[in-house]
């Protein structure tokens, strides 16, 4: 019997990706395999964030075991590098009960992570509080202007919103970096040798629309309240959970900044962006095989 491997299913958000998981781990448990799957997006680490992140209920998960996910409270933060040996330590544990382990999420630092021999930079408490006091004082714009100039391909790569990646970048530079990307090689390296790299692609038009409709579902299923009763146990005191896509926007609706046909216009055009952002950053991946998400399965594992 082969080793077990390592699956990565990757992509941009609302292509299927925990679909196409499922199916791959069904297959693969159909020949004997106990495959399990490993989650690899950043806001479904969060308890009763839900909704927003179009996270799978326990009983649509067809009996197949999923790690990682519910294992972070809203008011704390989420940092790839707490995430890895997380990671990393569930699929060898997996893969020593026999099966193969299926990482699937479209948060790219975090797949990366896990995926290739990826170092994580040094920290400098200095930097970062002096870094963190200039962000106070003079607002994630300005930082990401110096950040523009100094490493323009990572500025393009993050979010204009969200200051503590802006802070992070700025102290690796400080630190000697010439890119806060340096740890990651243009030819990176794979972690586990048996490792598969699939993406799924869903042709841009074709995807804008499924992302447009699913935001109008998030709301219609009840975004909104799930938001109020997360602000009630500390959303807004999460540097993480607060800001993501979908959550910021109904907040701002239940403060009465937005109406909801704003709040769910903001989070479309937000979401379009992301999409375009994950699509470009696992381009880079040696090795990736796009796929369509409605592929057979069993033929990937054939392959």
């Amino acid at each position: 019997m082969s080793s077990p491997r390592l699956w990565a299913v990757v992509g941009a958000t609302g292509t299927g990706k925990s679909d196409f998981a499922l199916d791959l781990a069904g297959r693969l448990r159909e020949q004997g395999n106990p495959a399990e799957i490993v989650n690899a997006d950043a806001m479904q680490l969060y308890r009763a964030m839900d909704i927003g992140t179009a996270k799978l209920p326990v009983e649509e998960r067809r009996g197949i075991p999923h790690h990682l996910l519910d294992v972070r409270d809203i008011t704390e933060e989420a940092a790839v590098a707490w995430y890895q040996p997380l990671a990393r330590a569930a699929i060898a544990e997996i893969h020593a009960r026999g099966g193969d382990a299926i990482l699937v999420g479209g948060s790219g630092l975090y797949v990366s992570s896990v995926v290739f021999d990826f170092r994580f930079p040094p920290r400098d408490p200095a930097i970062r509080a002096r870094l963190e006091g200039e962000l106070d004082e003079l607002g994630a714009g300005a930082l990401l202007e110096r950040l523009r100039a100094a490493d323009p391909e990572t500025a393009t790569r993050i979010d204009p919103r969200n200051g503590r990646r802006i802070v992070r970048a700025l102290e690796v530079i400080e630190q000697g970096s010439t890119t806060h990307q340096a740890t990651l090689p243009a030819a990176p390296e794979l972690w586990h040798p048996s490792s598969r790299l699939i993406g799924l692609h869903v042709e841009r038009s074709r995807l804008v629309e499924r992302l447009d409709a699913r935001v109008e579902r998030m709301w219609a299923a009840g975004l909104v309240d799930e938001v109020a009763h997360l602000r009630g146990i500390g959303l807004e005191r999460g540097a993480t959970a607060s800001r993501a896509i979908g959550y910021a926007q109904a907040l701002g609706q239940l403060d009465g900044r937005l109406t909801r046909a704003e709040a769910i216009a903001e989070t479309q055009a937000l979401t379009r962006r992301y999409a375009r952002r994950q699509v470009s950053w696992f381009k880079r991946y040696p090795g990736l095989e796009w796929v369509d998400p409605l592929s057979d399965a069993g033929a990937m594992i054939r392959a």
